[in-house]
């Protein structure tokens, strides 16, 4: 049997392999927006190059995260993940309300006429790249808040790039039928189409960003499992039912347990050790930092 990747190195290459397609794209997009004198695709390839940046910046946080501890950051910097999740969210969600903007105008002004056959080509490209590269991440994110991110933002790009598709063939239907005037409404309505359809991303990416920085209760998906191991554990050694604290800063898991005994049944510091490693077998998941505490107390005023 082989050993499992090293989840760090799996996220480095997910966050590389994303960001040289986000190049490719990016600098496709706008050459071939140029070229068809069309709004939707030079969006297309800006998105794309912003996510260029913003992979770097993943990648730049990842190292750091992988790290660890230090002198001067003696709890590590975990926090970097949702940080830099919740600017991706934030530049992405600026950059689409400057493209609405400019949509806005464009129709205003009377409209713009891009070449529907070239529109067609680019969107068919992006959305077979965007989907496979959204597929790939979302297979290897292993619990990497960054790879998770990085896949949304693909499967933006290919809603994005879908949309293009069918857009620009309605383009090219009302051409060639002598509806050049109505055809040249479709490009900037698609911007507004496409901003629609992707806004909804990164304010989810923003959201989930500042429940993570202010310490929120995760979600079932992180909880419930936590949840279980408790239930079981209690069951196990007939233990009452705990005050259990929760956080998670990206790969980080905060679990906190303090369970109210009676002095005279005998408990000990090896009891408290025992449920911490039970716990710990429990819990571990690859790529996660586990930051258990279990204690046990009789005073029943000190963790109300």
């Amino acid at each position: 049997m082989q050993p499992a990747p090293d989840p760090s190195v799996v996220e480095r290459q997910g966050l590389i392999a994303s960001a040289a397609t986000s190049g490719v794209i990016g600098f496709v997009g706008i050459a071939t927006g140029v070229v068809a004198d069309s709004q939707i695709i030079l969006l297309d390839g800006f998105y794309a190059l912003l996510g260029l940046l913003l992979s770097w910046l993943g990648l730049y946080a990842g190292r750091l995260i992988d790290a660890g501890p230090t002198d001067r950051y003696p709890f590590g910097r975990e926090t970097l993940a949702p940080l830099v999740v919740g600017i991706q969210g934030l530049v992405l969600l600026g950059s689409l309300g400057y493209a609405g903007l400019e949509a806005a105008q464009t129709i205003v002004a009377g409209g713009a006429e891009p070449s529907a056959g070239l529109g067609v080509a680019y969107g068919a490209l992006t959305l077979a790249a965007s989907a496979a590269l959204a597929g790939w991440l979302r297979a290897r994110e292993r619990g990497s808040d960054l790879l998770a991110a990085e896949a949304v933002q693909w499967r933006a790009s290919a809603v994005l790039s879908g949309a293009m598709l069918v857009g620009f063939g309605i383009a090219w239907l009302l051409q060639t039928n002598g509806l050049d005037r109505m055809a040249s409404f479709v490009d900037p309505a698609l911007v507004i189409v496409a901003i629609a359809l992707l806004a909804p991303t990164p304010w989810r990416m923003i959201r989930s960003a500042l429940r993570e920085l202010l310490e929120a209760t995760p979600d079932e998906s992180v909880s419930g499992p936590v949840k279980q191991a408790v239930t079981t554990l209690r069951h196990r050694h007939e233990l009452p039912e705990p005050n259990m604290r929760l956080g998670k800063l990206g790969r980080k898991l905060y679990v906190e347990l303090d369970f109210l005994v009676d002095a005279d049944d005998g408990w000990t510091v090896g009891d408290a050790d025992l449920f911490r490693r039970e716990l710990a077998a429990d819990l571990r998941r690859p790529g996660q930092v586990l930051w258990l505490n279990v204690e046990l107390h009789s005073d029943p005023d000190w963790d109300s």
